[in-house]
């Protein structure tokens, strides 16, 4: 795409971000019928199901990336958007519910579920800042231990979730009172637009094709804004982690949206914390394909957003045990301390660059 103009690039990137916020509109809507259909539970849902597929685009990606051996890109790639995707949930702080009375988001999807999935992304984010520091040719078997560890630590927090969501030994089973989104025991029956019951069979058709168009158009909308930034001049690690980064959130954006006006809470801060345990997760695929260590291959500004995200999810973390009531600039504290953060990481990523 580098040779088209830069009214076509731009064109191309808005088309493209259209394409994937209706698609992530209907992700939410199927996601959560096959949520009850499946008996997967919100939390797991928004693990598995939902991460994986607003993620589709990092994967296409990340896996390019590693059988042309550009490893760096695929270090950037994963690690670049993790704290703007936690970013993504001052949006459906701030946007999601709206009006008199309307508490912040972590009061209504408090749970120590949505806790356990934060501490599996401060963990797994923790071994990716651990094996950038390893040497580059620690390597057995096409395998690293850094990345065999962050897969363990996935897969692990992944049953945990499953055994919390059927029952945790604390009052209300881990959940607090007073939030919007239902017990996971307690099967819901969500209904298409026009007022009729979903089937399993179209909500998988619909989730398909979904997953798909944002796939395609994720990829496209990744590469016309590289070309774009490349053409304006703008710095390519501070490009991919602001506006780039924000752009390929626009699945997480529509679909979390969509789980709040669904009355689903959870969802949506789940398919977050999802997305963030997940994306690191494609180092072992990229260290697979490449045979090489992908971590080592991370430059400073990638490490530093990765503790960044680390820092942002304890946030909310507290956030979700604490509960803020009020709101603060139409946010919740937690969000507002969060921005406060994300602007001071960007300083810090402007003065990495410029060193």
């Amino acid at each position: 795409m580098d040779s088209l103009p830069l009214w076509l690039l731009v064109l191309i990137f808005v088309a493209g971000g259209a394409v994937i916020w209706f698609a992530g509109i209907q992700l939410s809507k199927t996601t959560d019928v096959l949520d009850n259909r499946l008996h997967l539970g919100s939390a797991l849902g928004g693990l598995i199901v939902l991460a994986v597929a607003t993620n589709l685009p990092e994967i296409a990606i990340t896996v390019s990336a590693a059988a042309s051996g550009s490893l760096e890109v695929a270090a950037g790639n994963i690690l670049g958007g993790i704290a703007l995707q936690t970013v993504v949930i001052v949006i459906l702080d701030s946007f999601g519910k709206r009006g008199k009375g309307v508490t912040p988001i972590t009061y209504r999807a408090a749970s120590l579920t949505l806790v356990l999935e934060a501490v599996v992304v401060v963990a797994v984010l923790a071994v990716v800042i651990a094996g950038s520091q390893l040497p580059s040719d620690l390597v057995i078997a096409r395998l690293t231990p850094d990345v065999v560890l962050i897969a363990v630590i996935w897969l692990v927090g992944l049953l945990l979730v499953q055994r919390a969501s059927k029952g945790l030994p604390w009052h209300e089973d881990g959940k607090a009172p007073d939030t919007t989104t239902p017990h996971p025991s307690k099967h819901r029956t969500r209904t298409h637009g026009d007022g009729s019951t979903m089937s399993t069979g179209k909500a998988s058709v619909i989730f398909g094709v979904s997953a798909l168009a944002t796939l395609v158009a994720g990829v496209v909308l990744e590469r016309a804004g590289d070309a774009a930034s490349t053409q304006i001049g703008f710095s390519g690690v501070l490009f991919g982690a602001t506006v780039l980064a924000l752009a390929t959130s626009l699945p997480e954006i529509s679909t979390g949206l969509q789980a709040i006006k669904q009355g689903d809470d959870n969802l949506a801060m789940s398919d977050i914390f999802g997305g963030n345990a997940f994306l690191p997760v494609l180092f072992l695929v990229a260290t697979v394909i490449s045979g090489k260590a992908v971590l080592p291959q991370a430059n400073a500004s990638d490490i530093f957003l990765t503790a960044l995200a680390a820092l942002l999810t304890v946030v909310y973390a507290v956030g979700l045990v604490f509960r803020p009531k009020n709101h603060i600039f139409g946010m919740g504290v937690d969000s507002l301390i969060v921005v406060l953060l994300y602007l001071v990481g960007i300083g810090g990523l402007i003065a990495i660059t410029l060193d």
